[in-house]
């Protein structure tokens, strides 16, 4: 079945408690709406409603999908309503908020707490290259924070991008919109489409699913990062395995940023899983070092685009990967 376009619940619509105001996003694997509860609260909620399995016409409350991709939806919905409730459980300030989840019209949704403000992929497209270093690093390690908790319940992200980096009114970050019931439906049907983000996906999200970890979150952190210096999305993985054109950012952005920052931005973006971070807090205690920016680019900085630390830190992983 080819991707069709499903169409949302109508404004009005009385869902279990919650009644739908208007939708806020519509993507391949969901629908996410803006609703209130019985108390006149501000609520998202997100439906389960994979457009390569299900399709609901207008008028119709219930999606309807065919008997050859019925194994394959249940399945999805099983793994989206069990990352609801992993996602429950977390209580932290840097983390969606999910208030409740629960089955109906044939599917399965996820209430998650509203958050008012702009996404950071905003701030990028409205400053094109030019964000302050001090407003970067801040966004990242309060981010992190929440990353980190996320890890800590064993866990992954695995669709970290600007768009899913929220600030708050008070500049606060929160991480939205979880791909991991996505992540593990591809794997086990592998009939489906993948639902990866082209330039902030890992490598191993491609085509080594059997790899994935808290590497590949930091890939997505570094390709964040490349967008908030470059102002663009890093060439996408795939096509870096191939032909790994992508420049460095501390031979490009030198003059802008510091080369500690932009050394950074290139350690999380390398090819192989071990040459990356291989923790979030190696990475936060790397990204909280406040280096002044560098005002112009040198002739030592040129000859060594990374700083000693992580110059270091590659020797020590080619020593690691030789002993294994």
């Amino acid at each position: 079945m080819p991707p069709q376009a499903n169409c949302a619940l109508p404004a009005g619509f009385q869902l279990d408690q919650y009644r739908i105001v208007r939708q806020l996003s519509l993507g391949g694997f969901s629908i996410v709406y803006l609703a209130e509860d019985e108390l006149g609260t501000q609520v998202a909620i997100k439906e389960y409603l994979p457009n390569s399995l299900a399709l609901r016409k207008e008028g119709e409350t219930e999606p309807q999908v065919s008997e050859e991709h019925l194994p394959a939806f249940r399945y999805g919905m099983k793994c989206f309503f069990e990352e609801g409730r992993a996602l429950a459980k977390l209580m932290h300030p840097n983390v969606v908020r999910v208030l409740n989840f629960f089955r109906s019209n044939g599917t399965v949704y996820m209430v998650m707490q509203f958050e008012r403000g702009r996404t950071l992929h905003d701030m990028i497209q409205k400053h094109r290259g030019t964000l302050k270093e001090s407003f970067i690093r801040a966004v990242f390690v309060r981010m992190l924070n929440g990353l980190r908790e996320v890890h800590a319940h064993k866990l992954l992200h695995l669709d970290i991008k600007p768009s899913n980096i929220y600030l708050r009114a008070d500049g606060t970050p929160v991480l939205l919109d979880f791909g991991a019931s996505r992540q593990t439906l591809m794997v086990e049907q592998p009939i489906l489409k993948p639902m990866y983000t082209p330039g902030f996906a890992s490598p191993e999200q491609y085509e080594r699913r059997d790899q994935l970890g808290p590497w590949s979150d930091i890939y997505s952190v570094g390709a964040s990062l490349y967008s908030c210096v470059v102002g663009s999305t890093p060439l996408r993985a795939d096509e870096r395995m191939k032909d790994d054109t992508l420049q460095r950012v501390s031979e490009t952005h030198a003059e802008r940023y510091s080369t500690q920052l932009l050394g950074l931005v290139d350690w999380c973006l390398q090819l192989d899983p071990l040459a990356r971070p291989q923790s979030v807090y190696a990475l936060q205690k790397a990204l909280a070092q406040q280096t002044p920016a560098t005002a112009t680019a040198t002739t030592t900085t040129a000859a060594t685009p990374h700083p000693p630390w992580f110059t270091d830190l590659g020797s020590r992983l080619k020593a690691f990967i030789g002993r294994s």
